[in-house]
């Protein structure tokens, strides 16, 4: 089997209704034995994505009459016959990541096999998720919404725990007290309003949920260690599962500090990239959940290497899930295979229907539970109508 074309597909979508800046980009590869396969460049939000469909489509002209089932070569040649691969950072992976999703998906649809299987079959059944984000609210049929008042981050929670899920995350203290998002500066000492304001919408839904719902409490790096530090110590009275990317990864020694004075256990890696990315924080043993996203940290071939590389430091795995419907099947068969798996993340994005309707599946738990893909492959692609109405460039 050959490669015999790259399509990188820049993905059409109404979502500007519900949020902006969400451009999901696509890889697909083709074959002379005419099976395809599907990969996501882990870009679809914030700014990046364009820079994503660029490198992939001058590392798709590499690839051209390679055996799509040599994807550890592929993997190889991307990374060291590159002068920018050898140098990482998240644009190049995942770029990288899209094309290596694309090359599994192919042999899983060769061989007639769902991917797990080619992970070394499951380890569980189901896959128990939590909602995710919920200072934007919560609910399938709900716009994006800008939570202030402690009670809101209560009603939010409540609604979550309806549905049936047992976990739920939420950033507390980005949202400032007129429900502006991430125009606070939250470095360095913070007074005391800010914090306790945190604190306040945290302890809501504490005592609304009461005490056996898991709350995964979201910094996004916004903090730095001080501050980090200041509000981890305050909510340790308030049962937290784990606390995610108090500081930003690009100083271990500054997570290690968090880790050393927070009584929480930490939690981060959307933006740590590849083996060598990691190795700090498992060496250091800072970290206790890792959050690798597979379409920006080096595609399937690289992750499930992480995962095991994590398993001997006893850290457990939550896949980061924050893109288009194929990210979730990618996230999915890799939980369904690794012996370290944690949770799930169903990001609230991923319950609107501009993003659901780009693809032919919609995988969404029940009661908090997903089920594992049994289709050949990562067992999702685009629509007919999507590709019609995306911006496709060709590499041939």
């Amino acid at each position: 089997m050959k490669i015999t074309s790259i399509d990188i597909i820049d993905v059409a979508n109404d979502f500007q209704s519900a949020t902006s800046k969400w451009r999901p980009v696509v890889v697909r590869i083709n074959t002379d034995e005419g099976i395809s396969g599907y990969g996501e460049v882990g870009l679809a939000y914030g700014v990046g994505a364009s820079g994503g469909f660029g490198v992939a489509r001058d590392l798709a002209g590499m690839l051209l009459g390679m055996d799509p089932m040599r994807s550890e070569a592929i993997w190889e040649k991307m990374l060291r016959k590159t002068f920018w691969g050898q140098g990482g950072g998240g644009i190049f992976s995942a770029a990288m990541s899209g094309i290596d999703l694309a090359l599994w998906d192919i042999k899983g649809k060769a061989l007639n096999v769902p991917l797990y299987q080619l992970l070394g079959g499951k380890t569980r059944d189901k896959i128990r998720a939590y909602a995710s984000q919920l200072q934007f609210g919560w609910g399938s049929g709900k716009d994006k919404a800008m939570l202030v008042e402690p009670e809101q981050y209560a009603e939010a929670a409540l609604i979550a725990v309806e549905e049936g899920y047992d976990a739920i995350k939420v950033d507390v203290i980005a949202m400032d007290g007129e429900g502006k998002w991430n125009q606070q500066d939250l470095q360095g000492v913070l007074p005391d309003r800010i914090l306790r304001r945190g604190y306040d919408r945290l302890a809501a839904m504490r005592k609304a949920i009461g005490p056996d719902v898991d709350i995964i409490v979201e910094m996004h790096s916004f903090t730095s260690t001080t501050p980090a530090i200041q509000f981890g110590r305050m909510i340790e009275e308030l049962g937290v599962l784990y606390y995610e990317e108090p500081t930003m990864p690009l100083n271990p020694k500054q997570m290690k500090k968090i880790s050393d004075n927070v009584a929480i256990p930490l939690a981060a890696g959307e933006r740590i990239y590849w083996r060598w990315g990691y190795r700090p924080f498992f060496e250091d043993g800072s970290l206790s959940v890792i959050q690798p996203d597979i379409c920006t940290c080096g595609g399937i071939s690289e992750v499930k290497k992480i995962c095991d590389m994590a398993h001997i430091y006893d850290v457990t795995v939550q896949i980061h899930v924050c893109g288009g419907p194929i990210s979730t099947a990618a996230a999915l068969h890799m939980e369904a295979a690794i012996p370290n798996f944690m949770i799930h993340e169903l990001h609230r994005y991923a319950l609107l229907e501009p993003n659901t309707s780009t693809c032919v599946h919609n995988y969404m738990p029940e009661k908090g539970m997903y089920s594992v893909p049994e289709l050949p492959g990562l067992g999702q692609e685009l629509t007919k109508e999507t590709l019609a109405a995306s911006t496709v460039v060709t590499v041939k």
